[in-house]
């Protein structure tokens, strides 16, 4: 199957090395159309496929991937051909407005997370009533190809993901460096600080999905009664980081459904 990547971003990068990788797909079968020249060459170096500035590669592909941000949609001039499956990772945008944009029937919208890069992504998807059980098994392999992916069958659920996992690593990250500038406030050094918490956030999530335990009871799990681990949680409580965290994916979420032109 020939398949056209438009957008040669980070996501799109992604979705390009997992599936070479995990051989979805061959070099010499994949087109990658970027609009800079630099990242062109970088990526015809690094993967040794065809790149171009142009939409025309879409029309004889059979696989089309929108990795283009959602802004970017309107400058996508290609036509796709018949019986080819599209892909979008365009975060809000509807699976109705790309099948107007192209005057296509067959498209997938998925949410992959920035993980993907080093195959540990999240991403949720769906499909569009029409995508048949072959289309949505090379979906299934290509999001496959980056980590972890979940079909669900209402497209609202994929703006709710984008405001979780999606997004989720952005909220993850300013947790990181709050947590180092605490270590660094109380005499560790950085570069001390941030190898306990990149190793603590990560042993933490590799434990909660390897034990089975839901979150509440491993937190319980961690915290004695008039602990250290208490005393700090009582000041996140004080905090309002519950409360915080809960704003912000409905906002994340609020966002998503806007980008999409919905309600």
């Amino acid at each position: 199957m020939k398949a056209a990547i438009v957008g040669g971003g980070v996501m799109g990068e992604a979705l390009l090395a997992g599936a070479l990788d995990r051989g979805v797909f061959d070099a010499s079968d994949v087109t990658v159309i970027e609009k800079l020249d630099a990242r062109r060459t970088q990526l015809r170096a690094a993967y040794g496929v065809e790149v171009t500035g142009d939409f025309e590669p879409m029309g004889s592909a059979g696989l089309v991937v929108l990795a283009v941000k959602p802004q970017e949609l309107a400058t996508v001039k290609g036509r796709v051909r018949p019986g080819a499956l599209i892909v979008s990772i365009m975060a809000g945008v509807r699976i109705a407005t790309i099948q107007q944009a192209f005057d296509h029937p067959f498209v997938v919208r998925a949410m992959p997370n920035t993980p993907a890069a080093i195959r540990a992504g999240m991403t949720v998807w769906t499909a569009a009533p029409g995508v048949t059980v072959e289309q949505r098994s090379v979906a299934r392999q290509l999001l496959g190809a980056v980590g972890r992916e979940l079909y669900v069958d209402d497209e609202r659920k994929v703006d709710m993901a984008t405001a979780v996992s999606g997004s989720g690593p952005a909220y993850v990250f300013l947790f990181m460096e709050a947590l180092i500038e605490g270590a660094v406030a109380v005499g560790l050094a950085r570069a001390q600080a941030e190898e306990l918490v990149v190793q603590t956030v990560l042993g933490s999530a590799q434990y909660a999905q390897e034990s089975g335990k839901g979150a509440a009871e491993l937190r319980a799990m961690v915290t004695s009664p008039a602990g250290t681990t208490a005393a700090g949680l009582l000041e996140l409580e004080r905090g309002a980081l519950r409360a915080s965290v809960i704003e912000a994916v409905r906002a994340a979420f609020a966002r998503a459904v806007e980008l999409g032109g919905g309600a």
